[in-house]
């Protein structure tokens, strides 16, 4: 045999042995990769029914409930009205309940689903007088948001919390010049001179957009004389721009009557309720679905970090 035939074998022979080596390795990483998804689905699945467990246990002696609204305010969304209303019922039906605390961190939405919400603890506290609603605000409380948080008993804030926005707005979109420049010509069949009504594709009806207004100003209307019902006094009225839609910290809130105090939730239970045992109320998504959200991000949280960031060893 030749020195190159030799070679040649050898080179063959060393090739064949590492490609079975990577084999094995893979075969190993995969075993060991499975039973770590395994035993992640095991710890998962002990932990969101542990957490049950204690919520239930929790609940059965004297406490203060917590409702989470976190999120844009709509009916496709967590933070509508079915949600958020069946929670403070649960919370306020338990004899065991010291006091409420309804926690918000949301720039608002619909009025609709804002007002049911308003009514509902308005409702509740009357059925429960002995039984206070707070409303907490962390990082935002604006628009419909606010719209809630004024039905409470009393409203506390971050000092850096962002509050207010008491108005309400409709968005929408010209493309008339640009069709035609572009020469596109509109054509659209209605039956009703009001069917098209906000096009945003012919020009701007007057009338039509007279009368948007016009309701958008009886939605502002609602809107206010909400808040004043459920701030009564203590809101500063003289304050410019108070109802016009603009913002305030939560420092500068205090000032003007749009909260009460600066406390988080934690002190507002030990504090003002009484009860420094906190029983979360938010409805939860059912097992299955909460477990699939976990594994989801955790196994997108390895993909990204493993083959999508070269960078990270």
């Amino acid at each position: 045999m030749s020195d190159n035939q030799s070679w040649e074998r050898e080179m063959i022979t060393q090739l064949a042995e590492a490609s079975l080596k990577e084999q094995r390795r893979s075969r190993r990483w995969g075993i060991i990769f499975k039973l770590l998804t395994f035993a992640y689905i095991g710890v998962v699945i002990f932990m969101l029914n542990d957490a049950s467990n204690l919520t239930t246990v929790s609940a059965n002696e004297k406490h203060t409930a917590l409702v989470e609204l976190t999120g844009v305010i709509a009916d496709t969304e967590k933070a509508n009205a079915d949600n958020i209303v069946t929670a403070l019922r649960n919370a306020f039906e338990n004899e065991n309940t010291a006091g409420v605390i309804l926690r918000i961190n949301s720039p608002g939405g619909s009025p609709v689903q804002s007002g049911y919400i308003y009514d509902e603890m308005r409702r509740l506290r009357e059925d429960y007088p002995n039984t206070p609603l707070y409303a907490v605000i962390t990082d935002i409380c604006a628009s419909g948001g606010y719209y809630i948080a004024s039905a409470a008993d009393k409203i506390y804030a971050d000092k850096a919390s962002i509050v207010g926005s008491i108005g309400v707005r409709m968005d929408n979109f010209g493309f008339v010049d640009a069709m035609e420049k572009l020469g596109i010509e509109r054509r659209t069949l209605t039956a009703g001179e009001n069917k098209a009504l906000l096009d945003p594709f012919l020009p701007v009806n007057e009338k039509a957009k007279e009368h948007m207004q016009v309701m958008l100003g009886e939605i502002h209307k609602q809107f206010i004389d909400s808040v004043k019902e459920g701030r009564g006094d203590r809101l500063d009225t003289n304050v410019d721009g108070l109802f016009s839609g603009l913002i305030w910290t939560g420092e500068a809130a205090v000032k003007n009557g749009l909260i009460d105090e600066l406390a988080s939730a934690s002190y507002v239970a030990r504090e003002v309720i009484g009860e420094e045992t906190i029983v979360d109320y938010t409805l939860q998504d059912d097992l299955l679905e909460r477990f699939t959200a976990r594994l989801g991000s955790t196994v997108a949280q390895i993909i990204s970090t493993q083959f999508l960031n070269p960078n990270l060893k």
